[in-house]
């Protein structure tokens, strides 16, 4: 058995130099792939469900689903991962099913629509870092809030993103804050904002420094060396898939994501965990489109589906090798919660805060 706590799984990561693709499931088919992406080239995996997966499956089934994952693939360790919790009982709830780290994102309050202060961002993450080191699992924090530097919003994904327009300096997580909330908080992992946004719009325009500020990732990992960073909304929405999707029906207008050497530029500079949810829905759903177009008598629901599998483990494996993932699952042995929580019991996992004054132009 395999199941790792994010932590321990990010503390790896940062000794060898990589990052770990964070992919979001709804279904079996999803987290099938992924698995066997990673079987192909000896890869961790993070396998993440936001509240609305959670809603869709159900925790029950969702939690059986990871057990038999995990069982499946007893030689790869794996981190089951609440994306984006939205107050404490969530939280606790995904620990009390098997979740071995949770996301308590506090920029945002519990009706994930409204842009939270920084008060109660600290207070909500910090008590959820109590009660969720208390058994051993990790807690991922979020400083600023995710939107886009282009027009100044949120994207809303299974119903959790800000609404309405916020302000520049919200959109962009502060250097000097974030050791702060790093120290009061004792977080395991920070995700940061600087320009990405949920779904598949996130730039109209290939990014440059203007609408994705990755000067942010690097001035916080200079400023928080031993914190390892999160980057949310980092699908790259390859053109590729984009053409399938419209050449076989669809309506997608032309976007752009991250560019994949933007996210290896940031593993430089300690980004730790990549979230990545549109990519592999584009990659199914642009084969469901192919295989509708091209075979418009077929009506097996797993001729639609063993190809898009297929499409969405290619994709994974990709991102496994292009974070440098690939060939360290079998270097990782994994640590149980219990020791887990005695190490944060002692002290010996509370973050190292190195704040360092800016180098002067």
């Amino acid at each position: 058995m395999a199941r790792i706590t994010l932590r321990q799984l990010l503390d790896h990561a940062a000794s060898h130099g990589y990052a770990v693709p964070a992919f979001n499931i709804n279904n079996m088919e999803q987290g099938i792939a992924i698995m066997q992406a990673a079987a192909e080239v000896d890869a961790p995996v993070i396998i993440q469900a936001s509240r609305g997966a959670r809603s869709y499956a159900g925790d029950l089934m969702l939690s059986h689903m990871i057990d038999a994952l995990e069982r499946t693939y007893p030689d790869i360790p794996l981190c089951m991962h609440q994306d984006h919790g939205n107050d404490e009982a969530t939280c606790a709830s995904a620990i009390a099913h098997g979740f071995t780290s949770v996301m308590m994102d506090g920029s945002l309050k519990a009706d994930a629509k409204t842009a939270a202060d920084y008060d109660y961002n600290v207070a909500i993450t910090r008590r959820v870092v109590d009660l969720a080191h208390w058994v051993g699992a990790s807690v991922e924090g979020e400083l600023g809030v995710l939107g886009s530097l282009e027009h100044g919003g949120g994207e809303q994904e299974d119903g959790h993103g800000v609404e309405g327009t916020v302000s520049h300096d919200q959109l962009l997580t502060d250097p000097d804050q974030a050791v702060d909330f790093v120290r009061a908080t004792k977080v395991d992992a920070l995700a940061i904002a600087m320009g990405t946004s949920h779904g598949a719009y996130k730039f109209s325009r290939k990014p440059d420094g203007d609408i994705l500020a990755m000067r942010v990732v690097e001035e916080i990992h200079r400023r928080l060396p031993n914190t390892h960073l999160v980057m949310h909304g980092s699908s790259s929405v390859p053109q590729p898939l984009q053409d399938m999707f419209n050449q076989f029906g669809g309506e997608m207008p032309q976007t752009w994501g991250v560019p994949v050497e933007e996210i290896v530029r940031g593993i430089k500079s300690g980004v730790r965990k990549v979230n990545i949810d549109t990519d592999c829905r584009l990659a199914m759903t642009a084969v469901f489109r192919k295989v509708a177009a091209q075979t418009r008598s077929e009506f097996d629901p797993r001729k639609f589906l063993k190809p898009a599998m297929d499409a969405m483990r290619e994709l994974c494996r990709d991102r496994f090798e292009q974070f440098g993932t690939a060939g360290h699952a079998s270097k990782i042995k994994v640590i149980p919660l219990s020791e887990m929580a005695r190490r944060y019991r002692a002290g010996e996992l509370d973050p190292r805060v190195d704040a360092r004054e800016p180098v002067a132009a």
